[in-house]
């Protein structure tokens, strides 16, 4: 019985630990992005936005900076030249998890250059352990890696190339411009809530093609459609080694996918990261044109 305790006082001790190590901080962010000449408007504000966050996130928690030297030696003539390459990369010690409240913009031009400045308040929580580092690309038009790309066209078919180095779960979802989520994956007639993925597998996913034989039946494909001049869609990738329930949603109309407010999909994000500390979400933007 001694030994029963000290095993559980040991795992709450070690859950405590890790509660407050996880702790998330309200912040307010600003950032003013000059603008390069072809940028579209929306598509600076999303920027302003990302790195006004980015920036709250480097203050609260700091960056991690990575340095490493490549050399390269190059033979002309009997004479050898060596060449060495510093490289830097900076990421910042935390996530963004959830946006209070709409997101603020100010546009103004100085000769002529397009200004924004970007004013959001959330909610931050700093990483302490490394996240499982999981690769997902948007594919337009086919099932390949090479067809990945951020732009589609009305009609562009939707595919999504996944790789995981471990076990785990997998939920898929799209936000669009009148702010509702749409549930990708798992599929439509998928009960589970959640798709299991296996470490070091690949998997192509909204392709009957792609899909195993026995799940041919369930799997939805996707067309992009747009009804402006141009649209531009999030889809979040979420992946955890952890299992989880997909958000509550509603049926669609004729062959729309499960559908949630975008409201309700961020606060349903937001407490399954609060309670799940290895939870990984990647927002791809992707934009679409008539």
């Amino acid at each position: 019985m001694l030994r029963y305790w000290l095993l559980v006082i040991c795992v709450l001790t070690g859950t405590a630990l890790q509660a407050v190590a996880q702790k998330t901080r309200k912040v307010t962010a600003e950032y003013t992005y000059y603008v390069p000449e072809n940028v579209p408007l929306a598509e600076a504000k999303r920027t302003a936005l990302q790195r006004a966050q980015l920036q709250a996130i480097a203050d609260a928690f700091g960056t991690i900076i990575a340095r490493s030297n490549s050399s390269t030696v190059k033979n002309e003539n009997g004479r050898s030249e060596v060449k060495v390459q510093a490289l830097g990369t900076s990421e910042v010690k935390g996530e963004w998890l959830r946006t209070d409240g709409e997101p603020e913009f100010e546009v103004s031009y100085d000769e002529e250059m397009l200004i924004v400045t970007a004013r959001v308040k959330g909610v931050i929580r700093e990483i302490v352990n490394a996240p499982v580092d999981f690769q997902a690309k948007i594919l337009r038009n086919g099932t390949e890696d090479k067809f990945e790309g951020e732009e589609f066209r009305n009609g562009d078919d939707l595919y999504l190339s996944f790789r995981s180095p471990t076990d785990g779960f997998l939920t898929v979802y799209l936000v669009d411009a009148t702010e509702t989520a749409y549930c990708l994956l798992p599929y439509r007639n998928d009960t589970s809530g959640r798709v299991a993925v296996k470490g070091n597998g690949h998997y192509v996913f909204f392709s009957t093609a792609e899909a195993p034989a026995e799940k041919r039946a369930m799997v939805d494909e996707y067309t992009m459609t747009c009804e402006k001049t141009s649209e531009i869609n999030q889809i979040y990738i979420i992946f955890s080694p952890q299992l989880f329930t997909k958000a509550v949603d509603r049926n669609g109309k004729k062959l729309q996918p499960r559908q949630l407010s975008c409201e309700e999909f961020q606060q349903w994000l937001f407490n399954c990261r609060k309670q799940d500390a290895e939870m990984r979400v990647e927002v791809k933007n992707i934009l679409i044109r008539k």
